[in-house]
Formats: C-alpha cells, structure tokens, sequence
C-alpha cells in the first residue's frame, strides 16, 4: 500500500459544525445520523480516522474554515471577522485535543516531517499500529484573520498553508464564483503570507485574484483541491493557462473527487452518482490533462475534500469510504503512470512543496 497525502480535509468542520466524532468509525457515524436531514449528506459520510489508516492516509492538510464573505458562503460563514477567528479557534483546539489524544500529530516543519514519515514508511504497519495521522494546519478562506498582525499569531501556533478565498467576496480575495482581482489590503496580506513563509493555496481564487496574487507571492505554491476547467467548465476549475502558470512555479495540483468537479453535466443538488455513473476512475481525466501539459507527473497529487459539505449522494458511485482512494493506484497504472509516477502523485510531489517552503 503506498502512503496517500491528501492535501485538503475539512476534518474540524465535520467535528464542530456536523458534530461528528472522527474517532469512530464511519459506520458508527452512519448509524449516529440515520433519520437526520438537517443537512445534504447526513448518513452519508466518507472520512474518519480510522478509513484513513485504512486507506494509507497517514498525512493529510486539515483545514480551518471560518469567513465571513458576501454574499453569504453555502457553509461556515459569520457575521463579524472575530466571529470567524472564534471559530477558527475552536477548530485548531480540536486538532490539538487530538494530538493529545494519540489520534492525529502536527507536522510544522521539516524535522516533525521526516519523524512522521518514518513512522509511516509501511503503512499497512501503522495502520495497525493506529498511528497517529499526521497534519498540516491550512486556513480555506483568510476571513477570519482580523488583521494582518493576526498571521504572525497564527504562524506561531502552526498554520502553514492559506487559501485567501472560498466563496464570494472575500476580505483579502474574491471567491472562484467572482469577477475581479484583490481587494484592498489583499495585496499586503499576500506579502504578509510571503514574509512568514506561508504556503500560498491557489484554490478558490477568482481568476482576477489568482493572477495578482501570483504576481506578489513568490515563494512556495500550491493549489489543494482544484481540477481543470478543460474537461469541466467551471469557474472553480483551472484553466490551461493558470495550471502553465503553476508548472512554471513548481506548484501541484490536487485532484479532488466532489463529483461536480469530476465530470459535465452535473446539476449541484439534483444529478446523483448513479445518474451518471461517475466512478474513481473519471478523476483519470484530469490527471492526464494536468501531466499532458506538464510533460511529467509531478504537478499533480490528491486533495479530495471528501466530506466537505457532502457524502456519498456527491462521491463516486464505486467510493464508500475514503479508504477507496488506493484504488487510483491501479487506475493509473491501467492508463501507463510508472510506479514511481504513482508514488509521486499519491504524496511524493506535494512533499517537495512541503520541503521547498520549509527549507
């Protein structure tokens, strides 16, 4: 089994606003949901710790999620910048409770790095050992952060990785669903976010945003959970000219596995998987298309938001747990990706941003 890294996890969300226990197992959460339908999903879930052992995700990026954007975001949306920061908060103390725990460790630099991948160099072994999962703190949407002087304090306690954007208009970025670049003060957060060595999240951006934000930033790059507009045409995918722009940047591109963003045709809140027949193996499309451009496989990885905002009635039909992830390996290989291609795209190239923001 090859270890996963995958690069974007709304773990706190589901613990905090879905009041889910991620220490159980997915069946258990099943059957503590059943007859629930105050939300799209409810007994529907995909992720806990223990199918991400399973499944060789030993290392992930585990979001924290709090804006306050207008219009109103579809999830963790506020009223003030405080409120958010308040929610953020709770989030990382749930991560830490954690830690304390045994359940999961913070990965903030490159010495806590290299301690964890060792304890993950087999994972069938850890998994059965129940090692800890490993995480890298990264904020979806910079709402939350009152002021710039907050990054500092944000930075101390561990976040390593920003998305100024998700939905809407955001208060240092537009959202995907926008037309227009940085608002003001966004161009001095994203120095900000430079000077600390933050990692810059590409996703979520508007087109306008991504631009400008690219222009500033010049250190270490990626984009967590993004597909390509190329086979879905979508403003929340990339198109060919900003996924160039992020080869010549040395970024990765995480392939995410929210089935709108996987193939055509999907209408948000009325297609289901069986409608379709979207499997897995769809995700093979953008793979391709990012490596065609590319001419290798090292841009692109795995960030598969699974759970995020949804469950199986928006997952492939052939997913039922993350777990199912390791069947990409085959997948790729029926479609001629290497072993070491595989390795790369399953946590080898999203490391190497680890390790050149790290450095």
């Amino acid at each position: 089994m090859n270890l996963i890294f995958d690069v974007h996890l709304d773990l706190s969300l589901n613990a905090l606003e879905w009041n889910r226990d991620i220490t159980l197992t997915v069946d258990q959460i099943r059957e503590s949901e059943a007859g629930m339908s105050d939300m799209k999903g409810r007994g529907l879930n995909t992720v806990s710790l223990d199918e991400m052992r399973k499944g060789g995700i030993g290392l992930c990026v585990a979001t924290q999620i709090g804006g306050c954007m207008r219009p109103r975001g579809p999830v963790a949306s506020w009223e003030s910048p405080a409120q958010a920061w308040g929610m953020t908060q709770g989030q990382r103390i749930y991560y830490e409770t954690l830690c304390e725990l045994g359940e999961m460790t913070q990965i903030r630099n490159l010495a806590e790095l290299d301690a964890h991948l060792a304890v993950w160099s087999d994972p069938v072994a850890a998994a059965a050992a129940k090692a800890p999962v490993g995480y890298v703190l990264s904020l979806e949407g910079a709402d939350s952060i009152v002021t710039i002087d907050y990054l500092e304090r944000a930075w101390e306690y561990g976040l390593r990785a920003i998305g100024p954007a998700h939905y809407g208009v955001g208060r240092y970025a537009l959202g995907h669903d926008q037309v227009g670049g940085l608002p003001a003060g966004g161009a001095d957060f994203i120095r900000k976010m430079d000077e600390l060595g933050i990692i810059l999240d590409t996703t979520h951006l508007s087109d306008g945003s991504f631009f400008e934000a690219l222009e500033i930033y010049q250190g270490a790059v990626w984009a967590s959970h993004s597909n390509c507009r190329a086979v879905v045409n979508d403003p929340r995918q990339y198109s060919d000219e900003q996924i160039r722009l992020l080869i010549e940047r040395d970024a990765v591109l995480g392939s995410v596995f929210d089935t709108w963003m996987m193939i055509p045709g999907w209408v948000r809140g009325k297609t289901m998987p069986e409608d379709t027949g979207v499997k897995i193996a769809h995700i093979g499309e953008h793979i391709d298309h990012i490596c065609q451009i590319a001419g290798n496989a090292k841009h692109v990885g795995i960030g598969s938001d699974l759970d995020g905002g949804f469950g199986k009635e928006q997952s492939p039909t052939d997913l039922d747990t993350i777990a199912d992830l390791q069947t990409l390996e085959d997948i790729l290989r029926g479609r001629g990706y290497s072993a070491d291609d595989i390795t790369d795209i399953f946590h080898r190239n999203f490391l190497r941003v680890l390790r050149k923001a790290w450095s």
